[in-house]
């Protein structure tokens, strides 16, 4: 990491701002050092973005100043602070799609000939060296339009790094990326650091913060409640002060299953196009089964092909003692199966649409009599829903897009429950999702199991599956490796277990399972102090 003697780069001093007469900013005060990467964490509405605008002069403070090298910015300014060297790569990309890469990178400084003309060649040569830099592989004539998100972003961070930007802030810059592009933009992240630049980006996850951050401030209510070193802080303090109380009140206490419940959810041997290996196993009334795995073992693949809207070639899903046709999401549905699935911007909900309209879409046919809708009944079975999983809105009339990301997923798993559900498949359940919202989902979901509901969660955070699960099956290529009851989920050494089943590695040899799918053995020895 890069080390700095000349004083903070970037100061925020006293900023206070609201809107319409609310507070979103209580008199934060923040400096940055060259060469550092801060997290700037806090849960939805803490104030993160507005200080991130104020700091790029997108934004005016109602009060306090911000100083880039001992020069104020003028507020609102965005001009100035690219003078100062401040850039902002937003959430929502500014980048061009039509435009070409190389076009993106110049936009703004275009190189001409002697003649006045574009000099596209030269743009595009230097444009490949400049991501040849950062290690990226990305052809400077594609258009932009046609990259993955997470590729676009980092086209804007080295567009902005290239103009001399000293100050990068990142907002929220992995809330739209796959799991497979992250370590793409960790790394430019990293190398810009030793190469002496200061970056804050906005998060909520924990993962994130460990990965990248030197520090990490924290926001609650508009108010800076923690300002440390990471070496400093346990991921306790950090969900504590985002959140303003305990890490354990994170997730609610399980129930028992009792041990003759009823197998509400068969899977034998259902094979997933795609995936090498076939999958067995059931789910009892008011169990939460959790799928843990790395990315690319299968458990989205597993949840579709289980729902239907995924080809599997062979196998029996059997719900409530009555086989369901596989490669048919309405014979799911009809058998009494709902589904969330992993993005709910894409696949989840309809953002343009109300809450009233999306609550309405998987059972269109219960709320309908010849082709008219039946306003009143759809009304009241939406408006109950909602209101059992606590949602907070201006009403069923808003259009689900306004609403803060844990509210979005309240209305995409609120909307199965105008009808019985007997099993409840959840992909990612609280990804995109600040922490106090996960508390309350986590809630939602625990007392939809208690209630008789079997679930099948699957999640790629760890602490997720350990928390809230009763039993977790690993998965690997598709199948089932190892399973793991209530007790095996304590373990000081799970994670360790989790990680060298789904990878391919040995258990220690007394842990070792005689067959992928059956319960790993307990260890003989006694866990030790730092087990992990």
């Amino acid at each position: 990491m890069s080390t700095t003697t000349e004083g903070p780069v970037l100061e925020c001093h006293d900023l206070e701002k609201s809107f319409g007469g609310v507070p979103v900013l209580k008199g934060v005060s923040l400096s940055l050092e060259l060469g550092t990467v801060t997290a700037l964490a806090g849960e939805n509405g803490a104030g993160k973005s507005t200080m991130m605008k104020i700091a790029s002069g997108q934004y005016r403070a109602d009060s306090g100043s911000v100083r880039v090298r001992g020069e104020e910015l003028a507020a609102g300014d965005i001009r100035d602070a690219h003078r100062l060297g401040v850039a902002i790569v937003p959430q929502e990309l500014a980048s061009i799609a039509h435009m070409t890469v190389y076009e993106n990178l110049f936009v703004g400084r275009e190189l001409t000939t002697r003649i006045g003309t574009l000099d596209r060649r030269a743009m595009s040569r230097q444009a490949a060296e400049m991501l040849d830099v950062f290690g990226v592989d990305i052809d400077p004539g594609a258009r932009m339009g046609t990259l993955p998100v997470g590729m676009q972003q980092i086209v804007e961070i080295v567009k902005n790094s290239s103009r001399g930007a000293k100050v990068l802030l990142l907002d929220e810059p992995s809330s739209a990326i796959s799991e497979r592009e992250v370590e793409g933009l960790y790394r430019v992240v990293r190398q810009l650091r030793d190469s002496g630049v200061a970056m804050v980006f906005t998060t909520h996850k924990m993962a994130e913060i460990r990965a990248l951050a030197d520090r990490v401030v924290v926001l609650r209510d508009g108010g800076l409640v923690l300002d440390r070193p990471m070496t400093e802080v346990s991921d306790d303090d950090i969900v504590s002060a985002m959140i303003g109380r305990e890490l354990e009140d994170l997730f609610p206490p399980l129930h028992t299953v009792p041990r003759d419940a009823e197998r509400v959810l068969q899977v034998e041997d259902v094979h997933v196009v795609g995936q090498p290996g076939g999958c067995s196993f059931e789910v009892r009334r008011g169990e939460i089964l959790g799928l843990a795995g790395l990315v690319g073992a299968g458990r989205t693949e597993l949840l579709e092909g289980v729902f239907g809207i995924r080809a599997t070639t062979s196998g029996r899903i059997v719900v409530a003692g009555r086989e369901v046709r596989r490669r048919s999401p309405a014979a799911a549905i009809s058998a009494g199966m709902a589904m969330v699935p992993e993005d709910r911007k894409l696949s989840g909900a309809i953002m343009g649409l109300s809450v009233l309209d999306n609550g309405t879409l998987p059972r269109l046919a219960q709320f309908s009599v010849a082709g008219w809708l039946r306003q009143r009944a759809r009304s009241q079975s939406v408006g109950k829903a909602m209101e059992s999983v606590r949602l907070r809105s201006r009403g069923l009339g808003q259009e689900v897009g306004t609403l803060s990301g844990g509210n979005q997923q309240k209305v995409v798993l609120a909307r199965w429950l105008t009808e019985h559900v007997d099993v409840l498949l959840l992909d990612e359940p609280t990804r995109g999702v600040d922490v106090g919202a996960r508390s309350e989902i986590y809630r939602i979901i625990a007392d939809l199991a208690e209630a008789g509901m079997a679930v099948v969660m699957a999640s790629s955070d760890m602490t997720e599956v350990l928390g809230l699960s009763h039993r977790a099956l690993v998965m690997r290529e598709g199948g089932v490796v190892g399973e793991l009851d209530r007790d095996d989920l304590d373990r000081p050494d799970v994670q360790e277990l989790i990680f060298r089943l789904s990878s391919g590695l040995d258990p220690r040899p007394d842990e070792r399972s005689a067959e992928p799918g059956q319960r790993a053995a307990e260890p003989d020895r006694q866990p030790e102090e730092g087990d992990a």
